[in-house]
C-alpha cells in the first residue's frame, strides 16, 4: 500500500511539475544560444553537415543501400503523386537488386500505373561517380527477363535522392526520396 501511495504521489507531482521543467529547459537552451556567437553556431552546423556527408559517402561506397521514395512523376511533365506506402523501396545489396515501386507503362496516354515488384541477381555497368552535389550511381538490369531498364540515382550529400528509371519502350519515371543504410 505504501508503494502505491508513493507511485501516485510521484505521478501527480510529475503531472503538475512537468510543464515547468520543460519551460526551464527551453529557457536554458535559449540562454545557451544567446551566449554563443554566430560563428560558433555556423561552425557547429558545418561539422554536422560534414558528418552527414561522410555518412552518405560510406553508404554509397558500400554498395548496400535502400532508396525510399516519397513521390513519383512520369517524365517529362507528368503529374507528381505522393507515395505513402513504406513497402515501396529499391534495395541494392551485394551486386543484386530488389525493387517494389509503382511505375507508369504505355507509349501514349492514358498511361497505366503498374507495380515493379521483382528482383535482379546481377547489375550490369554499375558505376559510382562523385559529383559536386554528392554521388551519381548508374546501372542497367533486365527485369521480367526481356526488358532492359536503366537506373540513374542522384544522391545528395544531405541524404536526399532522385531515382530515374528509363526503359526503351516507355517514358522515364522519376522518384524523389531518401537513401538509408542497410545493416
Amino acid at each position: 500500500m505504501k508503494r502505491l501511495f508513493y507511485t501516485i504521489a510521484c505521478t501527480l507531482m510529475c503531472t503538475f511539475c512537468g510543464p515547468y521543467v520543460q519551460e526551464a529547459a527551453a529557457q536554458t537552451y535559449e540562454s545557451h544560444l544567446r551566449s554563443t556567437t554566430h560563428e560558433e553556431r555556423a561552425e557547429r552546423r558545418a561539422k554536422r553537415l560534414a558528418e552527414d556527408a561522410k555518412l552518405i559517402d560510406s553508404i554509397v561506397l558500400s554498395h548496400n543501400f535502400e532508396f525510399n521514395p516519397q513521390s513519383v512523376q512520369l517524365q517529362p511533365a507528368g503529374m507528381m503523386k505522393l507515395l505513402s506506402n513504406p513497402n515501396y523501396t529499391l534495395t541494392v545489396w551485394r551486386g543484386s537488386m530488389d525493387i517494389c515501386l509503382p511505375y507508369y507503362t504505355g507509349i501514349v496516354p492514358p498511361y497505366r500505373y503498374t507495380l515493379l515488384n521483382t528482383g535482379s541477381p546481377s547489375l550490369n555497368d554499375y558505376v559510382t561517380q562523385q559529383t559536386d552535389y554528392g554521388w551519381k550511381v548508374t546501372f542497367n538490369t533486365y527485369l521480367y527477363a526481356s526488358m532492359e531498364y536503366s537506373f540513374v540515382l542522384d544522391i545528395y550529400s544531405h541524404g536526399g535522392a532522385t531515382l530515374t528509371i528509363n526503359n526503351t519502350w516507355y517514358n522515364p519515371v522519376e522518384y524523389m526520396g531518401t537513401i538509408t543504410q542497410i545493416y
